[in-house]
Formats: C-alpha cells, structure tokens, sequence
C-alpha cells in the first residue's frame, strides 16, 4: 500500500524473512546497485535466523541483522553505468553508540565500505510507532575505507521540541539538508569526523555536534522520558547478546 501511494504501481514483492538466507551464500548475482530500507529495529530474531550470520556477529537485534544484510546485498563491482552500489538506511541511535557485535560490525562499514553521511533525525520522526531516536547511514562499496563521515543535524520543527503523530515531518523540512548536500560544509548543523578517530573511538558514531548554538540547557519531560527508552533499549540488546553467547556455550 506504501508503495502504490508513493507512485509505484507495480512493485515486485518478495513474502518471507529476509534474514532467513544464510549470509554467506549471498553471492554476486543476488547483489543489487541501490538499497533504500526502514528496516525492523526494536524486535529480536530466533536462534535459527541468528545462525545464518557469523559466530561474531549473531545477535537477535534486528536492526544489526539487517544492516549486515544490506552491506553483504551491495554489488561488490559497479556495473557500468551505475557508479558504486550505495545504501540509505533508517537505524535506532543503539546502533550508533553500541559495542560488541554492534562495534565489529561498524569496523567493517567504515573499513570496507565508504560511510560518507549520518543525518541526525529529530524526535518523533516515527511517532506512534516508536520514540527511539533515528538516524540515516549513507554508505557505498568502493574500494577504499571511509576517511571522513560527515553529519547532519536535521532541527526539531519551529517552535516545537518534536514532530508528533498530528504534525509529522515534512518534505519541505527536509530542503535545508537537501541544499547543504552537494556542497558541503560546517556549520551549525553540519560537521565531520575523521574515520580514524571514530576507529578509535570502539567505533561510536553516537558523535555530538560540535558546532550547535550553546544556550541554556533544559531537559523536558519528554525529552527524559526518550533517555530513559533509549537507556532501556541498550541494556535490552546488551542482555540479549548475553543471552545468545550463553545459549552457544550451553549447546
């Protein structure tokens, strides 16, 4: 329904997982140029899906999953034509500043792969389906590894701390990142970070802006209830990685 409404009338549909497929049976004539995904995040996967993935890179946090999939899914050689295969994808701030699988697998994003862009998203992007905070990876296979990130912070809308259910984000709220994108620069929302330092760094790329306007700091009710979530949803995948590594040295 999403995609007729967005114009695409005859879209091809594949039913099932997509994380069903062992990983490493994914092969050159599966891989595509272009991967634009709002993958799951939030849910856990069973033990038999987290089998098809590497003993270091299992776990049941479906947005880790996934991002595995769609960097495993890029066309390894550019088709003529087409330039490097490239991928947008919507990720939970966990994956962001997680560790341990999360970290093995951002190594890898910023060693194979190009992760030229995160654009920050306000609260509420998603509202009512989740407060978690969101974010947008924009990567390609090239090559060679990253050497900057850049990042955008995209502002809450006017007058307001969030978007809601009732006034959601607009096309047009999103023409101020759009203009930046060809010709970058720093400025109050936009800033970059060495990908040698980020590697230092366990791999968080939970980066602060560094160039945002300082005034005095305030923390609605709001706001510290999508801490306490975001928390929450941090210990939620730490415990289920500890969960799956007790699992495999119970078998």
């Amino acid at each position: 329904m999403n995609l007729l409404l967005h114009g695409v009338e005859y879209p091809r549909i594949s039913t099932g997982n997509s994380l069903a497929t062992r990983i490493s049976e994914i092969g050159e004539r599966d891989r595509v140029d272009v991967i634009l995904t709002n993958p799951p995040f939030g849910g856990e996967e069973e033990a038999g899906i987290r089998d098809n993935f590497p003993p270091d890179r299992r776990t049941s946090e479906t947005a880790l999953l996934f991002l595995q999939l769609i960097m495993r899914k890029l066309r390894r050689t550019p088709r003529q034509g087409y330039g490097p295969a490239r991928a947008g994808v919507v990720v939970p701030n966990g994956t962001l500043f997680g560790d341990g699988v999360a970290a093995r697998i951002k190594q890898e994003l910023l060693t194979e792969f190009d992760l030229h862009t995160i654009v920050r998203l306000p609260n509420g992007v998603f509202a009512p389906y989740t407060p978690i905070p969101t974010n947008l990876l924009f990567f390609q296979r090239t090559d060679r590894p990253t050497e900057d990130v850049w990042y955008y912070e995209l502002p809450a809308p006017e007058g307001r701390k969030q978007y809601t259910k009732t006034a959601p984000l607009q096309s047009e709220d999103l023409a101020p990142c759009l203009s930046w994108w060809g010709s970058r620069s720093e400025n109050e929302r936009a800033w970059r970070v060495p990908a040698r330092q980020l590697l230092k760094d366990n791999c968080n790329l939970d980066q602060k802006n560094p160039n945002a306007a300082r005034g005095e700091e305030t923390t609605s009710p709001s706001e510290l209830v999508d801490r306490l979530s975001e928390n929450e949803n941090k210990i939620h995948a730490l415990l289920a990685e500890i969960r799956t590594i007790v699992s495999e040295l119970a078998e």
